[in-house]
């Protein structure tokens, strides 16, 4: 089939819902965004789970909990965690697995130290990371951009294994991440707020971006628990080390989840990974399926 055709209806509601965004209070609606989402009164949370099951239908069969009326609130439902085995994992040692369930946005090379955005729109590696230092240590490299839809499975695990060298929050809006607003909205994944998470598999580094977004009522890793929403908007370097979480992941390890929909970024250094070729914007991808193939390092 092809792609369906752009209606003048439509195209007018994309363009509102893109301008719409630029006059919302952003940070306050992903807050009672938060505060919605992590209510335990029965009636309330029962009623979103309902609305979310009626209008995406989620597998829970694949559920560690699939009643999904046991789960003590709407953002325990929505970040669930899954039955063992229900994403296999690639155990190749040379291939780099897809950190989430999502479809890719963008993938390839960094050239120049830009990334793509969308069609015509690039931003910098140095905007993404806030670090210029860090940016020079991706100089060339790889990078996939996944974008993980509302029903899709919203925990976010490690491509590789890696021990975390270095972490950071970075403030900033709260625009949609959805293919529209990418395609409107200038620097729209430097612009946004953010978590990066930077790890090393002996002698690679590698980078996961974890970018915020409207309504995403939170970001959180293993290692710091709740990052997001953030009492002071300012960036912070965040600890390496805590009591709940080793800092050596194997691959495949729970690094973090999201509330609602949002994007992972993963950047790597020049000639570290092959991208299977029959990746391209909007192929689907799933947790622990192969994404690329490593070369051999120095």
């Amino acid at each position: 089939m092809g792609a369906a055709r752009l209606t003048p209806e439509r195209h007018t509601g994309q363009q509102l819902f893109v301008t719409l965004q630029r006059y919302l209070p952003q940070h306050l609606l992903s807050r009672a965004m938060h505060a919605f989402a992590g209510s335990e009164i029965a009636p309330l949370k029962n009623l979103a789970i309902r609305a979310f099951l009626a209008g995406y239908h989620p597998d829970m069969s694949e559920a560690a909990q699939p009643d999904p009326y046991r789960y003590r609130s709407f953002n325990a439902f929505f970040t669930r965690a899954l039955v063992p085995g229900a994403r296999p994992l690639d155990l190749d040692p040379a291939a780099l697995v897809s950190p989430v369930d999502g479809t890719v946005s963008q993938i390839g090379r960094i050239v120049a130290g830009l990334l793509p955005q969308a069609k015509g729109s690039t931003y910098t590696v140095e905007a993404l990371l806030a670090s210029s230092s860090w940016a020079q240590r991706f100089a060339g490299g790889a990078f996939a951009t996944l974008y993980l839809a509302p029903f899709n499975y919203h925990r976010v695990h490690a491509p590789l294994a890696g021990t975390l060298r270095a972490a950071w929050y970075t403030p900033g809006h709260l625009f949609s991440v959805n293919a529209v607003t990418a395609a409107a909205v200038p620097q729209l994944f430097a612009r946004n707020e953010r978590v990066t998470c930077i790890l090393e598999d002996g002698p690679l580094t590698y980078a996961l971006v974890l970018v915020g977004a409207l309504l995403v009522g939170s970001i959180e890793t293993v290692w710091h628990g709740q990052i997001t929403p953030a009492r002071v908007h300012k960036p912070a370097s965040l600890p390496l080390t805590a009591e709940r979480a080793p800092l050596a992941l194997t691959k495949g390890a729970e690094i973090g989840r999201f509330n609602m929909g949002s994007t992972v970024i993963l950047l790597l250094p020049a000639g570290a990974v092959e991208w299977l070729p029959e990746l391209v914007p909007g192929s689907p991808v799933r947790m622990g399926q192969m994404l690329g193939r490593l070369r051999a390092q120095p």
